[in-house]
């Protein structure tokens, strides 16, 4: 059965459950002015207002989807349960295409990894398509009683629910199928965008969310993925196989921006910025974010291990070299028009070698930085084949790369440590290195069976469950399993660097590297010593790249490529050339008069909202914010031997110990000691800057300041003052 054949069959198999006309709006200055609602388990569709107070308060994005989950759920509402929602948003700088990385659109839900928001980013055509389809947002709720595709023509004013009994499940196939039914001709896939999860989504408590994007040069579907938190678990366990948007028209005025020369102005300055500069400083148009592996080896910071070591001898085998020979580089990659960062890179005629879609001929989006370390360093495996290969699966079947390596990471040290045995894990053997085994793993993932369903519940449920049932040491596995929140940490060594600790744990949504990455100012650079220093930079930064998630940008053109004077500004690491295009633009789209000051301010007010829904869900205190001590310092015997003279030597100048006279567990002792310490002062001082308690939790005189003294934000706070 050739490929329009079987689409002409399952399309012919859907059947409109519920269906939803609508007037398609112009797009204001960066807003289409409503929401739309989908309630998947009554069959309701109907438009939302987008408010004043939504705007003025919330901005866009990220944001809008706090906002409304926050009125769809309770304090009591689990991951599972019919009201929690996928909500999914552009922001008022989404589509601005005269102006790399705009494409953005953001994910928030209850997250099934951490019970609490978790909020993902995420690039491809949803969000400007969805936008100019005229929706701000979209929000789905409820469960549906069979498998469903929500489908929003914004050329014909239509939303539909259609069962869809034949539709695949796994993305790679799935997005190519809709794409097809859907577009009325091969130039109009370009108008398409799915959002769909694979069969991992459904047995794991770690699915991603795939957002694809038709590449007419290619002739492909390919896609980007929301990956941190869970989302693609919450999509299948609501039996939607995804959600669709068409919509032609997107060009640069279909923002409706105030002044489109401002824009204009700016644009061609950034863009002539990275096509000048990229290939000296980042190569993000060869290789994309794989550059960043030699730089992490080269400063110990490479996880390898689960997280025990920052280098390794074989390294070289999966450097950014190595990559741009095997990525397809026919053409600048970007996952939005006019984005000429084109960082999307990919491998074309990739023959798949393992699992149910063995001898088939695939293209396979990335390995990213994240997948190249989580499903390479960081479990042992060095072979570029077997990257790739893991990313292809993580990808179609809806797992997130980085869970599922923080996780295997996991496991194989648990099985090195005899925890974890053969006949524990079904047959697997879980040793650093085994690609196969790692394979398997996934596969299981995929099947919903083996010790695959152990794994895929997530590193916090499996340090519970290996001292229940397999005896484990409760202080060891909480010591290596890297969690915080429950969400698994993103492929960073970060135990030199305490802001850096800071800014993985000290989050809303559990450690992500999108909210703040400070390794480089604060470990290699020395930029930000005393903790007042720190907590600056742990209030500025996260406040700062949440500003993206509100107007529905990716972060990359801000700092990936700079001016090359940047270096003699006075604060080189802000960008301020970068900070300032960004007011520049904001303004010339919404017209508004905002300047980098209450740039932040913005961020800040959705910032600490966040908080107080983590805290009106049972958790967001500081206990809550605590991290595993693999983060800040050597756990193991093996891992302090591997840097002695460091460590030997800190404790000397640091605590004026004489390390001559110590035993190795007494250095290990007091190496503990010391860093914990310092880790919790440094929360101290955060938490002030933020304007936070002791226990983490917003003032009342803070909220004042900010507007944010809502009645309903004080009464979930004012048991905990």
């Amino acid at each position: 059965m050739s490929t329009l054949e079987s689409v002409s069959d399952i399309k012919k198999a859907h059947r409109i459950l519920a269906e939803y006309s609508y007037t398609v709006p112009k797009v204001e200055h960066g807003y289409a002015g409503q929401t739309l609602y989908v309630n998947i388990s009554s069959g309701q569709i109907e438009s939302r207002p987008v408010t004043g107070q939504m705007k003025e308060i919330f901005v866009g994005g990220k944001g809008f989807g706090l906002w409304r989950l926050w009125h769809a759920v309770t304090g009591d509402t689990k991951w599972n349960d019919p009201e929690n929602e996928i909500v999914m948003a552009s922001g008022p700088l989404a589509g601005s295409i005269l102006y790399p990385g705009t494409g953005k659109s953001l994910v928030v839900g209850i997250s099934p990894l951490t019970g609490i928001v978790v909020d993902s980013n995420v690039g491809g055509y949803f969000a400007p398509l969805l936008k100019i389809a005229g929706w701000d947002a979209v929000e789905v709720q409820g469960k549906a009683a069979e498998e469903v595709v929500i489908y929003i023509d914004g050329d014909a004013g239509r939303v539909t629910i259609e069962a869809a009994p034949l539709d695949a499940v796994d993305t790679h196939l799935l997005s190519e199928q809709l794409t097809e039914m859907y577009a009325t001709d091969a130039r109009d896939k370009r108008n398409i965008s799915v959002v769909s999860a694979g069969k991992g989504s459904e047995y794991t408590r770690i699915g991603c969310l795939n957002v694809s994007w038709y590449d007419p040069k290619r002739g492909k579907v390919r896609v980007k993925q929301a990956g941190r938190g869970g989302l693609g678990t919450v999509l299948r366990d609501k039996k939607i196989k995804a959600i669709v948007v068409r919509r032609t028209g997107l060009k640069a005025e279909a923002n409706d921006p105030i002044d489109i020369k401002r824009i204009r102005t700016v644009g061609q300055r950034i863009n002539k910025e990275i096509v000048d500069l990229d290939d000296e400083q980042n190569r993000m148009r060869r290789v994309g974010t794989a550059h960043l592996v030699e730089i992490m080896d080269d400063y110990d910071l490479l996880p390898v291990h689960n997280f025990k070591f920052g280098s390794h001898p074989e390294t070289p085998q999966i450097r950014s070299t190595v990559w741009d020979g095997i990525f397809t580089q026919t053409h600048p990659d970007s996952c939005i028009y006019g984005c000429t960062m084109a960082c999307s890179k990919g491998v074309d005629g990739y023959l798949v070698r393992s699992g149910p879609y063995m001898g088939d001929t695939v293209t396979v989006d990335g390995p990213e930085y994240e997948t190249v370390a989580g499903c390479g360093s960081n479990i042992g495996v060095f072979n570029p084949p077997d990257i790739i290969e893991l990313n292809f699966y993580c990808d179609t079947y809806g797992i997130d790369s980085i869970s599922f390596g923080t996780l295997t990471a996991f496991c194989m040290e648990c099985y090195e440590a005899g925890i974890l045995d053969q006949q524990k894990t079904g047959g697997l053997e879980l040793r650093f290195g085994n690609a196969e085994a790692a394979l398997e793993l996934l596969h299981q993932m995929a099947r919903g069976e083996g010790f695959g369903l152990i794994a895929g519940m997530g590193v916090r449920a499996m340090k519970a469950y290996f001292v229940e049932h397999f005896g484990a040491d409760p202080a060891f596995v909480q010591d290596i399993g890297m969690e915080n929140k429950g969400l698994e940490y993103s492929e960073y060594l970060h135990k030199e660097s305490l802001a850096q600790q800071g800014g993985f744990a000290l989050t809303n949504k559990g450690p992500q590297h999108d909210e703040a990455w400070l390794i480089f100012m604060d470990m290699v650079n020395n930029q930000i010593p005393s903790f007042e220093d720190k907590a600056y930079a742990l209030y500025y930064y996260p406040m700062f790249r949440t500003w993206f998630g509100l107007c529905g940008l990716c972060k990359l053109p801000w700092n990936d490529i700079v001016p090359a004077d940047n270096y003699l500004t006075d604060t080189p690491a802000k960008v301020p050339e970068h900070v300032q295009n960004y007011v520049e633009i904001f303004n010339a789209v919404t017209g508004k008069n905002i300047d980098k000051e209450e740039l932040i301010l913005q961020s800040e007010r959705v910032y600490q909202f966040q908080r107080i829904f983590n805290i009106r869900m049972g958790k967001g205190l500081r206990e809550h914010d605590s991290a595993p001590y693999r983060s800040m310092g050597p756990v193991t015997r093996e891992e302090y031997l591997s840097r002695q003279e460091r460590y030997d030597k800190q404790l000397q100048e640091l605590q004026g110990l004489d390390p001559s006279t110590m035993t190795l567990d007494e250095k290990i002792a007091k190496t503990r000691e010391y860093r914990e310490k310092q880790f919790e002062l440094l929360t101290d001082a955060v938490y002030k800057r933020r304007g936070w308690t002791n226990d983490g939790v917003p003032t009342p005189e803070r909220l004042q300041e900010l507007g944010m003294d809502l009645p309903m934000l004080l009464e979930v706070i004012e048991p905990h003052l």
